[in-house]
């Protein structure tokens, strides 16, 4: 809980001062590798079915604020966005590939998290964060989502 998350907007905060409201639904980037470019737009199109759930949807990629606007473009200003550069949130959240997606309660535990792009995988994330908040679950896999790949290494 005393892990540290820096918006590209706003100040740095704990992830017990994150977490006070809303649960998180991550999805965690590496926006120097075409895997986390391959799923880009369905990751967008998964964290917009949560958008008015009680859960804060947000990238978290691994650079600074510079590179997280260049990778992804418009979505830094509609979704909130972490810059973890040195990787720290990356490892507290155990994460061994990325692109990953993860359901981080307000206790601070992780109850499921998907690693790589499997739809399977990521349909039950999505559906334990519905499941939390009471929400309506995303189509996955949808029209246009990539077929499956393995991640690349989360801690490189």
């Amino acid at each position: 809980m005393d892990l540290t998350l820096t918006p590209l907007k706003g100040d740095a905060k704990t992830l017990q001062q994150w977490l006070t409201t809303f649960h998180l639904a991550s999805v965690v980037l590496d926006p120097f590798t075409n895997e986390s470019a391959w799923i880009l737009k369905t990751a967008a199109r998964i964290l917009r079915q949560f958008s008015g759930a009680a859960v804060r949807i947000n990238f978290i990629v691994t650079c600074d604020a510079t590179d997280a606007r260049a990778f992804l473009g418009p979505f830094a200003d509609e979704f909130l966005v972490f810059c973890d550069p040195d990787r720290v949130a990356v490892k507290a959240l155990g994460l061994a590939e990325l692109p990953a997606f993860v359901l981080i309660k307000s206790d601070g535990s992780v109850p499921i998290a998907a690693q790589g792009w499997t739809s399977a995988e990521w349909k039950e994330v999505a559906a334990a964060v519905a499941a939390l908040t009471s929400w309506s679950r995303p189509t996955i896999p949808a029209p246009g989502d990539p077929g499956s790949f393995r991640g690349t290494p989360a801690l490189v």
